[in-house]
């Protein structure tokens, strides 16, 4: 009884998991406007999608919000874990490891309501920030980020056997040349898990973006969730369709380089 419970309850838990995400897919093809009603198989809201401007440039918006502060979270992460790895007595050390700890559990209300006070204090002071919209929302998007960023690399430092970067520096290599030759190729797996999480992060953001972006500065989250308040259409079912095919052959490609790994 006990062996039919355990695969009984992992397909009901699959069931449950995916079955929504196999329906949002099936009527994305739907003829009908009506999303809970069937009319036949049609790819007419996929162009509806790419026809609609205002959710290519949320689109695009994004993707550049998300590049860029990954890539600027990568720099910034990895400075802050080698300073807290392989820095001994640094005066603010417990400091900076608290606030690196901040963001990973503080609720994003209060991340962007704090964000959107100090913007809006900065603009008052020195006029910069001038508004809300691209800068804030990326400005922002570093700032989450580089928390996780700096967790992944300090678990790859603290891992990492320093005996050869020592070996390096006894030979004669300077600081410098022994991080470029040594530590970065031993640490770049952790480098790109972590700018992969700073990415998805920010692509995924919602609450924190609504709370620091202004006019003609809306992600992809803040437009889908504006049209879903009024009812899920099928262009979004074909929206969401397109990412669930993207990530998809993103895991599919990470198994086959797994399996295919010595």
């Amino acid at each position: 009884m006990r062996l039919r419970f355990t695969p009984v309850m992992a397909l009901l838990g699959f069931i449950f998991l995916y079955g929504p995400i196999a329906s949002l897919v099936i009527y994305s093809f739907n003829e009908s406007k009506l999303v809970t009603v069937w009319g036949g198989w049609s790819l007419k809201w996929y162009g509806e999608l790419f026809a609609n401007q205002q959710i290519m440039d949320a689109a695009w918006l994004s993707l550049r919000i998300a590049a860029i502060s990954a890539s600027a979270a990568v720099v910034l992460g990895t400075m802050m874990a080698m300073v807290l790895v392989r820095f001994g007595r640094v005066r603010g050390k417990g400091l900076m490891s608290g606030m690196i700890t901040g963001p990973l559990v503080m609720p994003d209300v209060i991340i962007g309501l704090s964000l959107l006070l100090l913007f809006v204090s900065m603009q008052g002071l020195i006029g910069w920030p001038s508004g809300r919209g691209f800068t804030t929302i990326l400005i922002a998007h570093i700032t989450f980020g580089m928390a996780f960023v700096a967790v992944v690399v300090q678990s790859r430092l603290s891992d990492m056997d320093d005996s050869i970067e020592e070996a390096a520096l006894d030979l004669g290599a300077s600081p410098l040349r022994v991080f470029f030759d040594i530590t970065l190729p031993m640490i770049t797996p952790a480098l790109i898990s972590g700018w992969l999480l700073a990415f998805t992060l920010s692509l995924d953001d919602l609450v924190i973006s609504s709370f620091v972006s202004g006019p003609g500065a809306s992600t992809l989250p803040m437009v889908i969730f504006s049209k879903v308040r009024l009812g899920v259409s099928p262009d979004i079912n074909a929206l969401a369709s397109l990412i669930v095919l993207v990530v998809s052959i993103g895991i599919i490609t990470a198994a086959i380089l797994m399996r295919k790994k010595p």
